[in-house]
């Protein structure tokens, strides 16, 4: 059963759902939509398919990466879709390789030659992190440049401006999916203080980076000004309060399950950073609409895993 290979196995909807880990997704669209509007929306009307490109990888690693450790998952967790024979392997890899194709494709028509070349190197980076090592600072080095890169992939219809443009909001998500791949090491079998102090202090730093921004921002009359900073501050102190809440948590009790939960949380937690950058090029109906998701991914979340 550790291959899934599943001969006579009929794979439903709500396998594969659980799969890509479909509710998590719902963290992925603001990625997107946060790098073109910090570029000023380089693709026009079409920056809109950007977030179904931005899905479509998503939903491919997750396919993969459970591809890729469907052996180590039969003893820790034999549960999952294929170890417990639900999805064959081959099944979950077709499925891995069909999204990636179908988001490099919905890139390149959304932004052209640019945009389908950043989705390839997206794509390399997240089919490099699941079939290599998940141990050590290069596997969350990795994982930290897809989100980073996915938010690269809204503004990159704009070539070198547009990309410079959005490298703010770029590092900030690569460094808190940084300190959430570090901390979710610790889902099954427990985490360290150490770890965790850690990512307090990473997911501080961003949220101090993030307020920051909006110093200049309030005195402008365009690209935020003053109501866009009130609504960027506003969503960044979301975003602190509730991914600092629970990785202080885990500082105190790092076992497995506070760790699921701080997990759980940072994940979660990229919907308001993500808003807070919308905010911050003056899309403030665009950031609370986002910010608006979150309470239905978190619903949905609790149903089907998000890790």
């Amino acid at each position: 059963m550790g291959d899934g290979v599943g001969d006579g196995v009929v794979t439903t909807l709500r396998d594969l759902v659980e799969l890509v880990r479909a509710p998590a997704a719902l963290t992925v669209p603001g990625d997107t939509l946060a790098g073109a509007a910090s570029a000023g929306w380089p693709a026009g009307a079409r920056s809109a398919a950007l977030p179904v490109a931005s899905t479509c990888l998503y939903w491919a690693g997750m396919a993969l990466n459970d591809w890729a450790d469907r052996r180590t998952d039969a003893v820790e967790r034999p549960e999952r879709p294929i170890p417990s024979g639900r999805v064959p392997a081959r099944t979950a890899l077709a499925v891995a390789t069909g999204l990636t194709v179908g988001g490099v494709a919905v890139a390149a028509a959304a932004g052209g030659r640019r945009s389908a070349a950043t989705a390839t190197v997206l794509a390399a980076a997240v089919w490099a992190y699941d079939l290599s090592p998940k141990a050590g600072p290069l596997s969350v080095a990795t994982m930290a440049s897809t989100r980073g890169l996915d938010v690269l992939l809204g503004a990159s219809a704009g070539g070198l401006p547009g990309l410079r443009a959005a490298a703010v909001p770029a590092t900030l998500v690569a460094v808190h999916t940084a300190g959430v791949t570090a901390l979710s090491r610790g889902e099954v079998h427990g985490g360290s203080t150490g770890v965790a102090r850690a990512c307090v202090a990473g997911t501080a730093l961003v949220a101090a980076a993030s307020a920051l921004r909006q110093v200049p921002a309030a005195g402008r009359g365009r690209a935020g000004g003053a109501l866009g900073a009130a609504v960027s501050l506003a969503l960044t102190g979301a975003y602190a309060v509730s991914v600092l809440r629970a990785q202080l948590a885990a500082t105190r009790t790092p076992d497995a399950g506070t760790v699921r939960r701080a997990t759980g949380a940072g994940i979660r937690g990229l919907v308001p950073l993500q808003g807070a950058a919308l905010a911050a090029t003056g899309h403030h109906a665009a950031a609370l609409g986002l910010a608006a998701s979150a309470p239905v991914g978190a619903a949905a979340m609790r149903r089907v895993s998000a890790t």
